[in-house]
């Protein structure tokens, strides 16, 4: 590539990602520390997001009820008031008892997993004169292994594998802030 296309290239990145390329090399540094320590304690990263996760519940379940009642005259008022109740029960649930709202999303996780994987392998198995189906079908197996080894380790693996995804994520996150930082840095001093 030379110099007049890496320059054109730099140009057409969005907003000042050449000059502050320094900036999310940091994010990412930070957001793979704590993916880090994240692994270093899944449990504890669980329960937090367990946590979060009710407390968002609840509050987004108050905020409808609220509204709710706000809209007396709506034709689907109690439908609406039905929906933030169920809200702030499964809010309340999570919060008052984190590690049991863990064990039985992991339950639910291992469940979709399973089933997503048997509907992936169904779908490629009904294209298999196309070229690609078997990637489908990889895809397929592989969501249903995660789902077995989620589903053979439950309820152990409900207070760590919420953990370990939310981890992970951060790991993949900061790496890929890092790289695509020393790329448009790497651009920058070849244009």
């Amino acid at each position: 590539m030379n110099q007049s296309a890496i320059a054109e290239e730099l140009e057409s990145l969005p907003g000042d990602l050449p000059r502050n390329w320094g900036g999310l090399v940091a994010l990412g540094v930070v957001s793979t520390l704590l993916g880090l320590f994240g692994l270093w304690s899944t449990f504890w990263l669980t329960l937090a997001g367990v946590l979060m996760f009710g407390a968002l519940l609840a509050l987004g379940g108050g905020l409808q009820l609220f509204d709710a009642f706000k809209c007396k005259s709506w034709n689907s008022t109690f439908a609406h008031g039905g929906i933030a109740l169920i809200y702030l029960i499964a809010g309340g649930l999570m919060i008052f008892d984190p590690v049991g709202a863990a064990v039985a999303l992991t339950l639910v996780l291992g469940v979709a997993l399973l089933t997503a994987g048997s509907l992936r392998l169904v779908i490629a198995f009904q294209h298999r004169k196309e070229v690609g189906w078997k990637w489908a079908a990889g895809g397929g197996l592989l969501s249903m292994l995660l789902g077995a080894l989620v589903l053979v380790q439950w309820p152990v693996s409900g207070v760590w594998l919420i953990g370990l995804v939310i981890a992970v994520e951060l790991l993949i996150n900061g790496w890929t802030a890092i790289f695509l930082g020393l790329v448009v840095r790497r651009a920058k001093r070849l244009a």
